[in-house]
């Protein structure tokens, strides 16, 4: 049973700690990691906090990016000295994962969020003694703030061996999301208009795939005026502070005659999710990517949804399948279109503290641990 360094999450809502953890033997549909980077989602956040279902001890992270250091049996298509990206886990025999679908996977919950492998075994403990204690660990099949990781072959994304791994770990869930729920979940047409409420990396990423698509007009929303200047730069045409009282008449002046053709919402705050909703013109179609707690509610007008046609619904992980949407992406930044270094900042994963507390603060728009100097 091999060791491996590990951020450990010893209760809920308590503090992380850089330990020793052991690793059980990979089974014959895993891959054995080096995690050179790991990005900071606040999924891993939510979880931590009890906001998102977790159990402690955990081993949390789940944008993780890596070099492959043994595969099991099943795994035919990946070998030693790879380099994968980490995505969400799937389990590719359901009806949602065949369709093309794998994010709304009927088995995702328990293999994403279970804290288990999908067999009910443990991945992680937190010592190599007999009296071993299990880690809640395989979180999005990875569980990658750690040195090594035990990923599940849902998760692996190959990529290319030129391809800076801190740079593109965070397309394993938060960019991928902010991009996809444009270009899948609502599919942006070119010459329309679309709004995107909370302008974190998730938002950012948003931003620039509307811009991809050729989107007349990207309004973006943001309590900090800071990042509404970002996002100008990434391709919003226009921004309007949260705290504004006139969003709803902004919006209409910005995308006459009603409202926007498109809006994103990227908070999970079911204030701003009922505003969204409002912004939408004739026709509009509305997702939400933030994720509130479980039992979160928000109030919709139903006469005005009916009589204006529009639509709002939920979307998880961008509706993405990882080994389409994130070598597109990675093309994307190649050609300059993408530029996600943008919202980047990096830290050693010895300043973790430091990284934690400045995605809380929202001084880090993406903060990513790198695990290899």
């Amino acid at each position: 049973m091999s060791t491996t360094t590990a951020l450990v999450l010893r209760e809920i809502n308590g503090p992380f700690s850089l330990e020793q953890i052991s690793l059980d033997a990979i089974r014959n549909n895993e891959a054995l990691v080096e995690i050179h980077a790991t990005g900071i989602c606040h999924t891993d956040l939510s979880c931590a906090n009890g906001t998102l279902p977790a159990s402690a001890p955990a081993i949390l992270g789940h944008e993780g990016a890596g070099v492959i250091k043994e595969v099991g049996a099943d795994i035919t298509d990946l070998k030693p000295g790879d380099k994968v990206l980490l995505s969400f886990a799937h389990c590719g025999i359901c009806e949602q994962c065949t369709s093309g679908h794998p994010a709304y996977c009927y088995s995702f919950v328990p293999w994403n969020f279970g804290g288990k492998r999908p067999d009910g075994s443990t991945a992680l403990n937190l010592d190599g003694s007999q009296n071993k204690k299990a880690l809640y660990s395989s979180f999005f099949g990875q569980s990658s703030f750690a040195r090594l990781a035990i990923v599940h072959r849902s998760s692996l994304v190959k990529v290319g061996g030129d391809n800076d791994l801190a740079l593109f770990a965070p397309l394993g869930c938060g960019l991928q999301t902010g991009a996809g729920a444009i270009l899948n979940t609502l599919n942006v047409q070119p010459g329309k208009t679309v709004a995107i409420f909370g302008v974190g990396s998730v938002g950012m990423s948003a931003v620039m795939a509307a811009k991809l698509r050729g989107a007349k007009e990207i309004i973006a929303v943001d309590l900090q005026q800071s990042r509404l200047d970002l996002a100008k730069t990434l391709g919003a045409t226009a921004t309007i502070l949260g705290s504004d009282s006139d969003i709803i008449s902004k919006m209409q002046e910005v995308s006459p005659p009603n409202g926007v053709n498109y809006a994103l919402d990227c908070t999970g705050v079911p204030a701003v999710i009922e505003t969204m909703i409002k912004c939408l013109g004739t026709r509009g179609r509305a997702a939400s990517v933030g994720a509130p707690s479980p039992g979160k509610t928000v109030d919709v007008d139903v006469f005005a949804q009916l009589i204006h046609g529009r639509e709002y619904v939920g979307c998880c992980e961008g509706d993405a399948v990882p080994s389409k949407l994130i070598p597109f992406l990675i093309e994307q930044h190649e050609q300059g279109k993408y530029p996600i270094e943008e919202l980047i900042t990096y830290y050693d994963v010895k300043d973790f503290e430091q990284a934690i507390s400045d995605t809380k603060s929202g001084k880090a728009l993406k903060a990513v641990l790198k695990w290899t100097s």
